[in-house]
């Protein structure tokens, strides 16, 4: 049976159903919900962060992308009036995008909206969460909200939940516009979100972290190496034009150096800035499947700090890195 929320309220002790629309009111969906949603994103659930709005995906636009504190990404798509069954099959096919998509990308969609990147803003806003612990977009997560919706959207989604174990849920609206003038807004959920919140908990990875250098061939790590440093991550880029021609040029460097190094290229606006840079690379460099890096890259842990610093090529790979670099220059040249 599709959900409806219907609201009295008591007026001169008796009960008086209020029945109001946002379209009756004037209110849009972009001009207005987006704008209270953004004011208080724990409408949406208690563990969602908004990390940002109207993203570009090979779909379309999504409404909302957010993160939960299991490092799951949440895939909002927002309907001003009903949820027909077809917004389901959109939001599949917005999460089918964003699965695909690397973390730097999600980092920097989160510098565009809030200023910081994806690690610092998830360290701000998510008590107790270890962010060095979480394995960011291993899974998606499907929120629908409207303000009714169809029976058979209600009924897939209640099947694709207790079947496929899927993050998935509708959030049921009801804006109100009392006798005095003020607006309320109220939800329901399609499924529990104590229910949703445990399959979401069921799906929390961590990325393996380690200071332990690999131990490849001179051959398997220049093949690692271009692969990784080729590639369209904004942190490898970032090690490829600027961490590692520094490098090159220096025994050793500190955070510092590299912080000032990013601002002079113009790579960010301040050293605020570079040192969020630095630490998704440094994030990077910790990594354990990317022990490739650490056996080119050293670092150390000065004053028992937890950030990585006083950074160095290994003094025997430094031929092989001006071959990788050369190389990869050489192939964007053509």
């Amino acid at each position: 049976m599709a959900t409806e929320i219907k609201t009295w309220e008591i007026i001169n002790e008796e009960l008086v159903e209020i029945e109001t629309s946002m379209s009756e009111n004037a209110k849009k969906e972009k001009e207005h919900l987006e704008k209270w949603i953004k004011t208080n994103p724990k409408i949406l659930g208690e563990d969602i962060l908004i990390i940002g709005e109207q993203i570009y995906t090979k779909s379309g636009p999504l409404d909302f992308l957010g993160i939960d504190n299991s490092g799951n990404m949440v895939i909002v798509e927002l309907k001003r009036d009903k949820l027909p069954r077809e917004s389901l099959a959109q939001a599949i096919d917005y999460a089918s995008d964003i699965a695909t998509w690397e973390i730097d990308r999600l980092s920097e969609i989160c510098m565009q909206h809030h200023g910081q990147p994806l690690y610092d803003f998830i360290s701000d806003n998510f008590v107790g969460v270890e962010v060095d612990d979480l394995l960011i977009n291993k899974a998606q997560r499907l929120l629908l909200v409207g303000f009714s919706i169809e029976e058979s959207l209600t009924r897939m989604i209640e099947w694709l939940s207790e079947k496929y174990d899927i993050g998935i849920n509708a959030i049921i609206l009801k804006y109100i516009n009392t006798s005095s003038g003020n607006e309320l807004l109220s939800k329901t959920a399609i499924i529990s979100e104590e229910v949703e919140k445990a399959k979401t908990d069921k799906k929390k990875f961590k990325i393996p972290m380690s200071d332990e250098p690999g131990n490849y061939t001179t051959e398997e790590l220049k093949e690692l190496l271009i692969k990784y440093l080729g590639g369209n991550l904004w942190s490898a880029k970032r090690m490829k034009n600027i961490m590692l021609p520094l490098l090159q040029k220096n025994k050793k460097i500190t955070r510092e150096e590299l912080k000032k190094e990013f601002v002079r290229l113009g790579e960010a606006k301040d050293e605020t800035q570079a040192g969020q840079f630095i630490s998704l690379i440094s994030n990077q460099l910790g990594q354990k499947v990317k022990d490739y890096l650490r056996q080119v890259i050293s670092y150390e842990y000065p004053n028992y700090s937890w950030e990585k610093d006083n950074f160095k090529i290994n003094e025997e790979y430094k031929e092989l890195l001006n071959e990788v670099l050369s190389d990869l220059n050489e192939s964007n040249a053509n």
